[in-house]
C-alpha cells in the first residue's frame, strides 16, 4: 500500500515521502495515528506538485549560496584584539565573532555554519569555512592584528 507519510516516522522516512509499505501496518498504526495518509490519486497530485515547489526553492537558494560563495571566498576579515607577549590573545575569535563580522559586511551566515578548525588564540592568519548551503562552502580568512 502506498502512503504519504505526514510526520517523521523512525525507521521508515521523513515527513512528505512517498513509501510502500504493508496494509495492515497502515491500516493499524500509520493512518490511525494521523502519521500518513493514504496515497490516492488526488493525493499523489498534491504531493508532486509539492515535490516540484521544494525543488524549485531548492534551486533558488542553491543559485544565492553558489552567488555569495563566490563573493566570500577568499575574503578576509580583520579582528583587533588585545593580546599578551608572543602574540597571545587575551580571548579568542569565537564563530560567532566571525558571524558579526561577515553581518558588518553583509552576508547573513549563521554562527552554527562557521566551521572553524581550532579556537583562535593567536595574532596571525587563519582560514576558516563557510557552509552556505549542503555542498557549497566558501573559505575566508581570518586576519588577527594586536590592538593599539
Amino acid at each position: 500500500m502506498q502512503i504519504i507519510l505526514q510526520e517523521d516516522v523512525p525507521n521508515l522516512g521523513k515527513k512528505g515521502e512517498l513509501k510502500d509499505v504493508a496494509p495492515g501496518y497502515a491500516r493499524n498504526h500509520l493512518l490511525p495515528r494521523g502519521l500518513a495518509v493514504k496515497a490516492t490519486p488526488e493525493k499523489l497530485r498534491e504531493w508532486k506538485q509539492r515535490q516540484e515547489k521544494e525543488e524549485m526553492i531548492n534551486r533558488q537558494q542553491e543559485e544565492q549560496a553558489q552567488a555569495i560563495a563566490e563573493k566570500l571566498n577568499g575574503m578576509a576579515l580583520v579582528f583587533e584584539m588585545q593580546a599578551g607577549e608572543g602574540g597571545r590573545l587575551f580571548g579568542s575569535v569565537t564563530p560567532a565573532d566571525v558571524a558579526s563580522k561577515l553581518a558588518e559586511n553583509g552576508f547573513q551566515v549563521d554562527k552554527k555554519n562557521i566551521d572553524i578548525a581550532e579556537p583562535i588564540k593567536s595574532i596571525g592568519e587563519h582560514s576558516s569555512v563557510v557552509k552556505l548551503h549542503p555542498g557549497i562552502k566558501a573559505e575566508i580568512v581570518i586576519r588577527v592584528e594586536k590592538e593599539a
